[in-house]
């Protein structure tokens, strides 16, 4: 059997739709015998029961584990992951070396899995999915159209539920207090338990809850209420549980807290965003004024200066005007007199 080269060999990606089956290639030459004993004695090596699901997270990626080191020295081999009866991936490795692979949603397995025998199939998101999925790896050699199915895993899905809100709405005298707790996007349905003083579990028939999947994404809202009579020195725990996730979120209500409805605090929150809101518009305006006003202020003061550098030469030529009249003034009054005198010496 030809060996193939210590380094990676190029791999061709070919996207295929959604929901469509793409044949297997031809191989060029078939392999051994022997080689597909060899290839059927391992058909239990990844089997993987239906209890060991490989767990995902909802909108992250997520490998499905499969590792068949017997295939590193093999060629003209094809593998396939299914998903149920549905093909996800589709990769032919040819005798040249050549490796070609045809993926549904963006799977994709390990660029080196020709090199290392790893054949884990990656999924970019995972997807809600109320039922646990089944992905089963199949091999074919040579001519045979028939394969083997060399790996078999489970995955179901879970997504982490927000952080529960609880408040409380305040009853009149001799009335029920009524608790609410609320939590969102989480995956599966969640359970929702109830505490008083951290250790102490509400009388029955005290507690409803409402679990809801979203239309889209399939998350689920989750709102219980609590409604008894409890001291002004109880405190009141909310849980919310992912068993999947084995995760739980508690929130609680200390005896000094006393929360409105929550009608009255989104007015509230709506009161103080609208205040918010008309405040920063009012110092936006009061800050385009002084800047406006700072300009005006500043072209007045360039203009008087300007003007107090002409002054000086103003003065002067009055000065030198007055002067010149004073002068002319003197001439005359020499004119004037000078005949005078001249007759007087006649």
């Amino acid at each position: 059997m030809p060996q193939q080269a210590a380094t990676r060999p190029p791999v061709t990606s070919l996207g295929v739709q959604p929901g469509v089956r793409v044949g297997v290639p031809g191989g060029e030459a078939a392999m051994g015998p022997w080689t597909c004993g060899l290839l059927l004695s391992f058909l239990g090596v990844c089997a993987c029961s239906e209890e060991d699901c490989v767990l995902g997270i909802v909108g992250q990626l997520v490998s499905l584990p499969c590792v068949l080191p017997q295939l590193i020295t093999a060629v003209n081999v094809s593998i396939v992951w299914r998903r149920g009866e549905e093909v996800v991936l589709r990769s032919a490795w040819m005798d040249d070396g050549d490796v070609e692979e045809w993926s549904v949603n963006r799977a994709a397995t390990p660029g080196d899995a020709t090199l290392t025998g790893n054949l884990s199939l990656q999924l970019p998101v995972v997807e809600v999915s109320e039922r646990r999925v089944n992905y089963s790896l199949l091999v074919t050699s040579g001519g045979n159209q028939s394969g083997a199915e060399m790996c078999a895993v489970c995955l179901r899905t879970a997504a982490s539920f927000s952080s529960p809100v609880l408040w409380r709405e305040e009853a009149g005298p001799g009335d029920e207090t009524a608790f609410w707790c609320h939590s969102s996007g989480g995956f599966p349905k969640p359970a929702v338990y109830w505490l008083l003083n951290d250790s102490e579990d509400p009388p029955g028939g005290s507690v409803s809850t409402l679990a809801a999947a979203l239309p889209r994404s399939l998350l689920y809202n989750v709102t219980s209420r609590l409604t008894l009579n409890v001291s002004d020195g109880a405190s009141v725990s909310c849980v919310v549980e992912n068993a999947a996730l084995n995760e739980n979120l508690t929130s609680t209500s200390s005896p000094v807290e006393v929360w409105g409805n929550p009608v009255a605090s989104s007015r509230a929150s709506e009161a103080m965003w609208i205040f918010s809101t008309a405040l920063c518009a009012v110092v936006g305006v009061l800050v385009s004024v002084g800047v406006v006003y700072q300009i005006h202020l500043d072209r007045v003061s360039r203009r008087r200066r300007r003007e107090s550098l002409k002054e000086p030469q103003r003065g002067y030529r009055r000065r030198n005007r007055g002067k010149e009249e004073e002068e002319e003034e003197e001439e005359e009054e020499e004119e004037t007199m000078t005949p005078g005198r001249k007759e007087t010496g006649v």
